[in-house]
């Protein structure tokens, strides 16, 4: 917070019970003319006042591959053990549309890396942050310059 208000960037601190049971900060979005909201690590679900009003520009990254390992509860670490467990041979990322659901709306992206034998949560867990690290700046660049 102090690189934004050092460079004087605007600041909204989201309190759960408005964001759930109020406006959801609608009118501040709509104030700042925000046209995309873009999740990294956001774990709650979005009110439909906002997937109503920014429908196709609230997008989100998935550490797994959609619909695999998706939903209520699969984030972080809980994913890439429920990888691992599975003895899947492949995991990566998805870039996805947010929609009423956890982890269901339209995919944009989908980027692979292996799981080897060998392989456990931490280790995958660092393939899959390097995969996200490349691919999500550039994808939401191309979607802005796109849209």
């Amino acid at each position: 917070m102090l690189h934004a208000k050092n460079n004087d960037i605007p600041i909204l601190l989201i309190e759960k019970e408005r964001f759930y049971n109020g406006d959801a900060y609608l009118p501040e979005l709509k104030y700042f003319n925000i046209s995309w909201i873009v999740l990294a690590g956001f774990l709650w679900k979005v009110p439909s006042l906002l997937i109503q009003n920014f429908k196709g520009h609230i997008i989100n990254i998935h550490p797994a591959l959609l619909p695999k390992y998706g939903g209520k509860g699969m984030y972080g670490h809980a994913v890439h053990e429920a990888v691992i467990k599975s003895k899947d041979v492949q995991s990566g990322i998805t870039i996805h549309y947010v929609d009423e659901q956890y982890d269901h709306g339209e995919t944009i992206l989908q980027v692979t890396c292996p799981v080897l034998k060998n392989d456990t949560a931490e280790s995958l867990a660092s393939k899959i942050h390097e995969l996200e690290h490349e691919h999500f700046a550039p994808t939401i660049e191309k979607l802005l310059l796109k849209n």
